[in-house]
């Protein structure tokens, strides 16, 4: 897509190829265990931003490598999790409760006002946080079944870490790092950590043994790193031209693609406490992108960067 095209046009579909490679992860888990899938998205995540930085003569030298390291142990922990709950759950179900990001967000903010002496916070914010978890409430019970109810509890821990990488990512923008190495080493560590778990622990074997998985499942798990790069690409650049509360409301269309995609393909359907839950849960998100405290704009070298739901 051209860089001249709508900031908003690129976060819609951004949340399209989110929704497609929730979609993959959901096809690729039949055969490969959560780790193999993790790696393969950081693997070819990798690879292609090394092309990119290459093409863009990008230096991928960093100043600040535990920065990294800290963006990555909480970004591969959070992408973890939420590939084991879109495997176990709707994925719409899955996708709204890693989206609950901005409430953790919010949580996190509120917690810092109360005991660190951070920036004050607006009443109405804490009770966006309370609506949040009455959603989650009503997506977790109950509306999913009871062996259902440990991957909705790790999705939605999926979504307090995110928040936290993305704390990391912020930080990342403050020191000047461009979102091409920010970006290359989240999906470095991705399929580093990935592998060794994949290696190292007998539980993270593959549900079918190496010889037998289809050739479909092998392009699904390719499509799973493809398809969240350039999402992750086309939100990155989404956040650096538009408006960021514009931006933070249009990516919770990522939830409405999920749904419609896991009715078609998977035959998933959803109860009405469900879909009250997530549309508080989507609401409650919205007004927290809102009221929450923001931080200094950043200098042109030090733009912060956005990261993808994980």
């Amino acid at each position: 897509m051209s860089p001249r095209a709508s900031p908003y046009v690129q976060m819609v579909l951004a949340t399209l190829l989110f929704a497609a490679m929730g979609v993959c992860v959901k096809f690729a888990s039949h055969d490969f265990g959560t780790a193999a899938v993790v790696s393969a998205r950081g693997t070819v995540g990798a690879v292609i931003m090394l092309i990119v930085a290459r093409a863009t003569a990008t230096s991928l030298r960093t100043r600040v490598p535990m920065l990294h390291v800290r963006r990555g142990l909480a970004g591969v922990f959070a992408l973890s999790m939420w590939f084991y709950s879109m495997a176990q759950l709707p994925l719409a179900t899955s996708v709204t409760l890693n989206y609950m990001s901005s409430v953790w967000m919010a949580v996190f903010l509120l917690l810092q006002a109360a005991f660190l002496g951070g920036p004050r916070i607006d009443r109405r914010l804490i009770v966006a946080i309370a609506v949040g978890f009455g959603g989650v409430a009503l997506v977790l019970h109950p509306t999913l079944n009871e062996d259902q109810i440990w991957a909705g509890l790790i999705g939605l821990a999926s979504g307090m870490l995110s928040a936290m990488a993305y704390l990391q990512v912020t930080a990342l923008g403050k020191a000047g790092e461009p979102e091409i190495r920010v970006v290359f080493y989240f999906s470095l560590m991705g399929s580093l950590m990935g592998a060794a778990t994949w290696l190292l622990l007998p539980g993270q074997v593959n549900p079918t043994p190496l010889a037998e998985i289809p050739p479909h499942s092998w392009l699904a798990l390719m499509g799973v790193g493809v398809f969240a790069t350039v999402a992750q690409l086309l939100m990155t650049r989404a956040y650096a031209r538009g408006s960021t509360l514009v931006n933070a409301n249009l990516q919770y269309l990522g939830i409405v693609h999920a749904g419609l995609l896991g009715t078609v393909l998977f035959g998933e359907t959803l109860g009405l406490d469900a879909l009250l839950g997530m549309a508080l849960i989507v609401g409650s998100g919205m007004v927290a992108a809102r009221l929450k405290p923001t931080a200094p704009a950043a200098t042109p070298t030090t733009r912060p960067v956005k990261p993808d739901p994980s």
